[in-house]
């Protein structure tokens, strides 16, 4: 991450071709209603990726101290989301069919996206101030909290990470998401990028849980690589990280009962 770029995670899957492994299903659903869950959770996950790549690319035009204005709307930054899932994908996140679980699920990302940027206009327009810290990371939390908000029954989207990486204590790993880390992700056995999944039941509530890995790109050295311990420009120490090491993972958990 650099003042010029923000992070940028490398994308471990895409949402129509993944690989990932899956735990044993909880009892009355099917493979297809597991299939298609994997597919909704993918898809959610490549649309926040595609919104923080937006925020990434313009972090020059945010930290801009010369300009006043920047023109970066939320309407601007969701057509711009758009297209990078539309690229991503190969079809657009508005085409589901709004009635539909997946619509409305998609529908109130897209809606937390755009309320998330129109919110931070004031601080993305301040004239005089170089680096704001609207960086992708926290642009990411905003928009799942914005999201949990609108859809909680239905819907939930953390972005953690392995324990020494978390810079927020909101972002923190819950006790099955920092198993899943530490024997998965991080074994040397686990295939680079694959997805894992796993149906729970809690008493009368069923979930279907999906963690999709992410990693460093070059452009995150500045603040994650070396040398370790030394303070980024967002004032956190750098925890002297390599290329295509686990950065991070989008922690998805979708309700069963309010489908």
């Amino acid at each position: 991450m650099n003042a010029g770029r923000g992070v940028i995670l490398i994308l471990a899957v895409s949402a129509v071709f993944f690989s990932f492994a899956a735990a044993t299903s909880v009892p009355g659903q099917t493979q297809n209603d597991e299939q298609a869950e994997m597919k909704l959770a993918l898809d959610l996950a490549k649309l926040l990726q595609s919104a923080r790549t937006v925020i990434s690319n313009h972090q020059n035009l945010i930290n801009d101290p010369e300009v006043g204005d920047k023109g970066l709307t939320g309407e601007r930054v969701l057509a711009e989301t758009i297209e990078q899932y539309r690229k991503a994908t190969g079809h657009d996140p508005r085409d589901f069919d709004p009635q539909s679980r997946e619509g409305r699920l998609m529908r109130a990302e897209l809606d937390a996206i755009r309320e998330v940027v129109d919110e931070s206009q004031t601080l993305i327009n301040e004239k005089g101030l170089g680096f704001k810290g609207f960086i992708p990371a926290v642009f990411g939390r905003l928009v799942t909290e914005r999201l949990r908000d609108k859809v909680a029954t239905e819907l939930q989207i953390k972005i953690t990470a392995p324990p020494p990486l978390v810079r927020n204590r909101k972002a923190r790993p819950d006790e099955w998401e920092q198993q899943i880390i530490e024997t998965k992700f991080l074994s040397p056995d686990w295939t680079r990028g694959q997805v894992y999944s796993e149906a729970q039941k809690n008493g009368v509530q069923s979930v279907f849980r999906v963690m999709v890995p992410e990693y460093y790109a070059a452009s995150c050295l500045t603040c994650h690589g070396g040398p370790k311990g030394e303070i980024d420009i967002t004032g956190y120490p750098k925890e002297g990280a390599s290329e295509g090491d686990l950065g991070g993972v989008i922690s998805i958990t979708l309700f069963r009962n309010n489908q």
